[in-house]
């Protein structure tokens, strides 16, 4: 079962939505494509953190080696989805968190709109490449 806590609603609500919003609200389904651009945005955002000195370099590379191992686990499909967790972004930060207590920190100076911006901008510009090189 999912901890309250993990999910976007967690921690502002006495009870869960019902399942009818659940399955509603769920985008995990179809979002995992974000995956990939999803690392990437975390992995810029680290290191960013890194520079600026909210991060030591250790964090930031424990950081970079577990989303890499992630998106390994994503590539080879033995990634376990959870729809409790609504969407890609908490799937991956969970999972995150397992392997680091750094990923606390990846937040910081990061709003889940900055998070769902950058993928979508990532994923687009890579469906445009792609396009492109089908065409010529």
């Amino acid at each position: 079962m999912t901890n309250d806590k993990q999910v976007t609603w967690g921690g502002r609500f006495s009870e869960g939505p019902s399942e009818l919003m659940k399955w509603f609200g769920e985008s995990v389904s179809f979002d995992w494509r974000l995956a990939p651009f999803d690392v990437a945005g975390s992995k810029a955002h680290s290191a960013m953190l890194a520079k600026v000195g909210l991060l030591t370099e250790a964090e930031r590379d424990e950081l970079h080696a577990g989303l890499d191992e992630l998106l390994n686990e994503i590539e080879e499909g033995s990634f376990e989805w959870n729809a409790n967790l609504e969407d890609v972004h908490m799937n991956l930060e969970q999972a995150l968190l397992k392997k680091t207590p750094a990923a606390a920190k990846l937040h910081a100076g990061r709003s889940r709109n900055d998070q769902v911006a950058t993928d979508m901008r990532l994923f687009f510009k890579d469906a445009c490449v792609k396009l492109g090189e089908t065409l010529e």
